[in-house]
């Protein structure tokens, strides 16, 4: 376990201001706002930004003020942010991301968990933070793996590395799936769970097994996926053709990232309601200094291949272990009947602001149904 600071050389940055400078634009549809994808007219207000006015360094000594750590676990490299919460009854808990975004998701949350007094919370309900990198993502080693052996490695980091017999875990999206199978495969360890997703129908239910609401449910998830599923059909089959495309152009690369911001989060038709041109351009930035937007993309089609081998998809089994679910408007409609076939439902609960990446958009929401649960257990 080795201290980490991240240090983009300059040379890097200069190749990427090269590169926005000689973009090649295509026209904008007509009046078509965001529904063939990212509109031209917003990407160009980004960019501008970006060659103009965002400061890497900036961002880059901000991610620095974490104490951030590598190590090597069953022969993977990891990269995560490890922050002791002060107060003596500090909880271990680990954070998992999914895509297209990656460890920055936690940023604001880290401080609000490890230190609670500081951000007027109860002295007493403070978290030792861990927030890996997953493997393909980010500053961890450049390679695509699937939930169950991501789940794994998270098991090793938190038992043999950092010495913690039981800890909770928490995370949506990849994270979602990731923490599922962390509980399943280790419930020694893991005391409960916090999702902001479980999962969907995928068609292979049984309906006459299903409330009204999640046959609603599953047919809402059904048109998503013919509306806005293309990403993930291409990243599970053939996602090396995409990866050439975003490795090379920072312009491809961020169109293909804040489509999503924009599309699964809650911003009542403007992206910056929920976040800011540093906070998009600093996440597009991890994958682009990093240069693992092929490998997280290909983490999708390492997946789907498991998924559809003998065993199927062990993300599926129900969870037993304590978990909370939090739903919010931006995000997939779940139900909690739902919610209550994944999981060993011990909360539920609907929020009436933030999406898809709600430690991002509601931070101060997002904490307090974390840490309302996990302490409630922790009595």
């Amino acid at each position: 376990m080795k201290a980490f600071q991240i240090d983009v050389s300059q040379e890097e940055l200069d190749d990427l201001k090269m590169r926005l400078e000689n973009t090649r634009w295509t026209e904008n549809p007509e009046d078509d706002e965001w529904r063939s994808g990212t509109n031209a007219n917003y990407l160009r207000k980004l960019v501008t930004y970006w060659k103009n006015g965002f400061d890497w360094r900036a961002q880059e000594a901000m991610l620095n003020s974490f104490p951030q750590f590598r190590t090597t676990v069953d022969g993977i490299e990891l990269h995560f942010i490890y922050v002791k919460g002060k107060g003596s009854n500090a909880k271990p808990l680990i954070l998992t991301h999914g895509w297209p975004d990656s460890f920055y998701r936690f940023y604001k949350v880290i401080p609000m968990l490890a230190d609670p007094e500081a951000h007027g919370g109860n002295p007493d309900q403070s978290f030792d933070v861990v927030v890996p990198s997953i493997p393909g993502f980010g500053f961890s080693e450049k390679i695509a793996l699937t939930d169950e052996r991501i789940a794994g490695l998270w098991a090793s980091l938190m038992k043999d590395i950092l010495g913690y017999n039981q800890y909770f875990a928490a995370g949506g999206d990849v994270g979602s799936g990731v923490s599922r199978l962390l509980a399943n495969q280790f419930p020694d360890q893991v005391r409960a769970i916090h999702l902001t997703d479980v999962g969907y129908p995928d068609g292979t239910e049984d309906w006459r097994t299903m409330s009204p609401a999640e046959q609603d449910f599953g047919a809402f998830i059904n048109r998503w996926w013919m509306t806005e599923g293309a990403y993930n059909m291409i990243q599970s089959t053939k996602p090396q053709t995409l990866g050439y495309g975003l490795n090379d152009s920072p312009v491809g690369l961020a169109a293909w990232i804040v489509e999503k911001f924009h599309g699964w989060s809650d911003h009542q038709g403007n992206l910056e309601n929920r976040f800011t041109k540093d906070e998009l351009l600093t996440n597009v930035m991890i994958y682009w200094v990093t240069r693992t937007i092929n490998t997280s993309i290909r983490y999708y089609a390492v997946n789907a291949r498991a998924n559809f081998t003998e065993n199927g998809p062990k993300a599926a089994v129900k969870v037993e272990v304590p978990a909370a679910v939090a739903c919010f408007p931006g995000d997939a409609p779940t139900p909690e009947e739902w919610a209550a076939r994944r999981v060993n439902l011990n909360r539920f609960k609907k929020f009436s602001r933030g999406g898809h990446f709600a430690p991002l958009e509601v931070p101060e929401l997002y904490v307090d149904d974390l840490r309302a649960f996990f302490f409630e257990l922790a009595v």
